[in-house]
């Protein structure tokens, strides 16, 4: 992608109240720090702008919504046509007498602790979940013994085409860790159920989950979140422990030895190094169990040179 073809798309793009910048770095963004840039990234300022936005863009141009990137390995080589990263005008939540209504952009954590002040049980799980709530719709996210499936009234969706939508959760097809969202559509709102609870009970629970996932997980270090999904009746970091993957290192990235379901960059990895060491950790696992494991981490873009081979290094160096 060179400066003159970016400069020739961003021009052509229809006009916004919000922001629209060219060859826009993703990796600080994101939560491993990884990754190349994108063609154009648009932060739109509220619905209206985002409907009028995307009905006057040309229907064939690539439009890929992310949220706060927790769960997301961007590529080395960046990611062509408009990204979508709902901002400030995508963050409201509105509590009402049985649930509460969140804006895409507002993070999960928040969500919960605005569910818990006012004494609304249910949703203390997504406290455990890193992200918006976008992305949690989008994915079907879950911790904990809930997930939103279980929890979700309806989301505002706008589609490729500008067009905004209400869906009922029976719309969305939530599966496990997954929607059927229409392709190019970006959540915007979403109002979730709850109950009558005594806050004190709440907040402890969100502080019991906060402490399972600090003792549990490599949160203070450049990860996403689980990096694949649980098989059926299994338990992916089991079958990735028994592939004797634990500390797999792979250049700057590393299967974190905290929990074998995380990813690492320890501090110089590129997006092929994770990328890479997440297909080798898949290649070890068939080998020693044959269960194919699928990623839940999304992988977005263009790929940049292969990554190395994988080691397994004689100390911990994960920080």
């Amino acid at each position: 992608m060179t400066g003159a073809a970016l400069t020739h798309l961003i021009d052509q793009l229809p006009q916004l109240r919000g922001r629209a910048h060219a060859d826009a770095m993703l990796a600080p963004t994101t939560w491993f720090r990884v990754g190349g840039p994108a063609e154009v990234l648009v932060r739109p300022a509220d619905d209206d702008d985002l409907c009028a936005f995307l009905a006057a863009l040309p229907p064939g141009l690539p439009v890929l919504p992310i949220g706060a990137a927790s769960n997301l390995i961007v590529r080395d080589g960046g990611v062509p046509g408009v990204v979508v990263k709902l901002a400030r005008g995508f963050g409201e939540i509105r509590l009402e007498a049985d649930g509460i209504v969140a804006g895409a952009a507002a993070l999960d954590v928040t969500v919960a602790e605005h569910a818990a002040a006012a004494g609304l049980a249910g949703l203390e799980f997504l406290s455990g979940i890193p992200g918006t709530i976008g992305g949690a719709v989008a994915m079907n996210a879950g911790a904990f013994g809930s997930d939103v499936a279980g929890t979700l009234d309806w989301a505002e969706i706008v589609t490729r085409s500008g067009e905004k939508r209400r869906c009922g959760v029976h719309e969305l097809g939530l599966s496990y860790r997954h929607s059927s969202l229409p392709p190019g559509g970006v959540v915007v709102r979403a109002r979730f159920r709850a109950q009558p609870g005594d806050p004190a009970t709440i907040a402890t629970r969100i502080a019991e989950i906060r402490a399972h996932r600090e003792a549990t997980q490599p949160v203070r270090a450049r990860t996403g979140g689980s990096t694949f999904r649980n098989p059926p009746g299994m338990k992916a970091w089991e079958l990735i422990e028994a592939a004797g993957c634990r500390g797999l290192a792979r250049g700057g990235a590393q299967v974190s030895t905290k929990h074998c379901n995380f990813l690492i960059n320890t501090g110089g990895a590129t997006a092929s190094d994770i990328e890479g060491l997440g297909e080798e950790v898949r290649r070890r696992v068939r080998e020693a169990s044959g269960v194919e494991l699928e990623w839940e981490i999304r992988r977005i873009g263009v790929p940049g040179a292969p990554a190395g081979p994988a080691t397994l290094p004689h100390k911990e160096n994960e920080t």
